[in-house]
């Protein structure tokens, strides 16, 4: 079932907020990873590049977490636990240049290597969970 993310914690993906995802791999282990997070209105965005252990990972098992705590206030933070129900490459150099933007003041991906692929993965939240509450 379908959550919503709690309106008291919207202000996190206006942020310079990292999101912490966990994925599980193929061998049974967990990863965690630091990374650029977005909001559509409906699904946490996140992008990777093809190829990479979690875009390996998320292809395989579509159940992740994410915690997001807020810059400014570490002990305030969003947990969001979700599948991912799209992944695309469509628009995901344009979504990684606006990421580079908001969170490096960059107009451009400045880490992009040619033969890269890059991805966008939606992400449902199913159980969003806000502290303080």
């Amino acid at each position: 079932m379908a959550e919503s993310i709690p309106q008291s914690h919207m202000d996190l993906f206006q942020k310079k907020a990292f999101a912490f995802l966990a994925v599980r791999l193929e061998n049974g282990g967990i990863q965690v990873n630091p990374v650029w997070c977005d909001h559509d209105g409906t699904h946490v965005v996140i992008n990777s590049a093809q190829g990479r252990a979690k875009d390996k990972a998320m292809r395989a098992n579509p159940a992740v977490t994410l915690c997001i705590s807020d810059p400014d206030d570490p002990y305030r933070y969003l947990e969001v636990r979700g599948k991912v129900v799209e992944i695309s490459t469509e628009g995901a150099d344009a979504h990684i240049d606006a990421m580079a933007k908001k969170y490096m003041g960059a107009d451009k991906y400045p880490y992009h290597k040619p033969e890269e692929v890059r991805v966008i993965y939606r992400i449902a939240p199913e159980r969003a969970r806000a502290f303080p509450a």
